[in-house]
C-alpha cells in the first residue's frame, strides 16, 4: 500500500509521515533528502546551476540510498551534511529542474516496488503515485505555520519576527504553487487534512485511521 502526503511548507508533513509509517510498520520515503543529495553533489563537484545538462547528468551518475532513515550519497552518509542552511538555500535549483525531477521520481517509484510505503512531498499524490490507495493533503494556515516556526526558532535560541516569517511562507506557498514543474496542488481524491490546533500525535491519529479505513475497503473490494 502506498500513502501519500503532500502539503505546503511547514504544514509538518516529514514528521507526521515518519511517525506515520512507524506506527503502520511501512518503511518511509523522505523525497526531500533526494533533492538535497543531488543539490550538495553539485555543490562537491562545483556544477553550475545554470548547466543545465550536467544537473540531469549528474542526477544519473550519482548513487542514493536509504539505510533506514539514513540516505547514502555514493555509500556516504550525509544525512546530517544535507541539512545544512547552505543547501536548503540552493535545493531549487535541483527541485524545478525537469530532468532531476524525472529521475529521481523513476527511483521514488522503484522505492514502492519495494513494499508499503508512507512518502511525502508536493506532487507524490499527483505526478509520482497518481494511483496510491490513500491520499492527504496536509495543510495548515499560514498564521498557524508561521506561530509554529517562530516557537521553533526561539526554542532554539533564535529571535524572529512573526510579520516577517509569515511574509517568508506566503511567498514560499505562492512559488510552490506556480513551480513549472512539480507544482503543489492536491490531488482531485486527495483527503484533505487541517492540523491548526492539533498536536503531531492528533495528527498522526486521524491519517492511521484513514489508513485503516481504505485498507478495509480495499480488501472489501478485493473480496
Amino acid at each position: 500500500m502506498i500513502v501519500t502526503i503532500d502539503g505546503p511548507a511547514g504544514a509538518g508533513k516529514s514528521s507526521v509521515a515518519r511517525a506515520l509509517a512507524g506506527r503502520l510498520g511501512f518503511r518511509f520515503l523522505d523525497t526531500g533528502a533526494m533533492y538535497r543529495a543531488v543539490a550538495l553533489a553539485a555543490m562537491e563537484r562545483r556544477v553550475a546551476w545554470s548547466a543545465s545538462d550536467e544537473l540531469a547528468a549528474l542526477s544519473r551518475q550519482i548513487s542514493l540510498q536509504f539505510d533506514g532513515d539514513r540516505l547514502l550519497l555514493d555509500g556516504r552518509d550525509v544525512s546530517d551534511e544535507i541539512r545544512d542552511p547552505s543547501v536548503a538555500g540552493v535545493i531549487h535549483h535541483v527541485a524545478d529542474h525537469v530532468g532531476v525531477r524525472e529521475h529521481l521520481v523513476e527511483l521514488q517509484r522503484r522505492e514502492a516496488e519495494r513494499g508499503d510505503l508512507v512518502t511525502e512531498g508536493r506532487d507524490q499524490g499527483t505526478v509520482v503515485f497518481p494511483a496510491a490507495e490513500c491520499k492527504v493533503f496536509l495543510t495548515a494556515t499560514p498564521e498557524e505555520r508561521a506561530r509554529r516556526r517562530v516557537a521553533q526558532d526561539l526554542a532554539g535560541g533564535r529571535i524572529v519576527q512573526f510579520d516577517e516569517v509569515l511574509q517568508q511562507i506566503r511567498e514560499r506557498d505562492r512559488r510552490d504553487e506556480t513551480r513549472p514543474v512539480g507544482r503543489l496542488v492536491p490531488a482531485a481524491d486527495a483527503v484533505h487534512v487541517l492540523t491548526d490546533g492539533l498536536t503531531q500525535e492528533q495528527v498522526v491519529d486521524r491519517l492511521q485511521q484513514l489508513v485503516s479505513e481504505r485498507q478495509l475497503a480495499w480488501r472489501a473490494n478485493s473480496a
